[in-house]
């Protein structure tokens, strides 16, 4: 079986780390590169970096950021945020990012995702989905995708999107629900496991943090492969050494 991974998210907006509740009211929390070298440190398997005002500010995730992590930090990376071209890519892959991870530029160029596969490979393409559940003229909920920093409602369904971005090359699928952003209450369950049931390739959970056994749940109920969480690593709730233990007893598998 494989081993599931633990990935503390750092939101990056002014080279500074950043953490809200359902994407709003950001809080600074600290200087990103020595809150990945500390995860790192702690046993971290992976890291994401997001630039969360990239895109709506239309300028590039910053190059010089990624290249201070990559001196300090010893385990892999995904960067992500205003990620739109090749020459993006090129540019975050040389100066040391493992993974980039697109997520509006995707959706209004799907093509983008198949073009960054066939040059870099899928296993660097993470697509990342913004999910809000929203009711319709039914009154059933929906699991819609969002863009621009959960900005922005595209009517387009999660799951379906998921799928579509598997097909075009993407290696990887993180999955924040925006309804558990922040609010420590639980990863969105019932979501996170109709997603990574539909698909092949691995599911990042992603939103909702607050407790180990979340974690757990989100692994066992949520069939994730991967669960990313930021204010309860930030805020040292959860240490992550003391995480893995918790999982391992619990006969869950985890690297060490």
């Amino acid at each position: 079986m494989l081993t599931k991974r633990i990935i503390p998210c750092l939101d990056i907006k002014d080279g500074r780390t950043v953490k809200g509740v359902n994407f709003e009211n950001l809080r600074n929390v600290g200087d990103a590169v020595e809150l990945g070298e500390q995860y790192a440190k702690n046993g971290a398997d992976e890291l994401v970096f997001l630039d969360i005002a990239a895109t709506n500010e239309k300028r590039k995730t910053l190059t010089e950021l990624v290249k201070k992590i990559a001196l300090h930090v010893n385990i892999p990376f995904t960067v992500g945020g205003g990620i739109g071209s090749i020459e993006d890519v090129s540019v975050l892959l040389d100066s040391g990012a493992d993974k980039i991870s697109v997520n509006t530029s995707a959706v209004k160029n799907p093509n983008l995702i198949s073009e960054l596969a066939k040059r870099f490979g899928s296993q660097c393409v993470v697509v990342a989905i913004d999910v809000k559940e929203i009711a319709g003229r039914d009154f059933k909920s929906r699991p819609t995708v969002f863009l621009n920093g959960g900005k922005t409602a595209t009517g387009m369904d999660a799951c379906q999107w998921a799928k579509e971005a598997e097909q075009r090359g993407a290696g990887e699928i993180l999955l924040t629900s925006m309804n558990h952003d922040g609010t420590k209450n639980g990863f969105a369950i019932e979501l996170t496991r109709k997603i990574s049931e539909s698909l092949s390739i691995p599911v990042i959970a992603s939103g909702g943090a607050g407790t180990m056994q979340h974690f757990a749940d989100v692994f066992e109920k949520g069939k994730a492969d991967a669960a990313l969480a930021a204010s309860i690593f930030h805020f040292k709730e959860i240490e992550i050494s003391s995480l893995k233990g918790f999982l391992r007893k619990k006969n869950i598998p985890v690297r060490t």
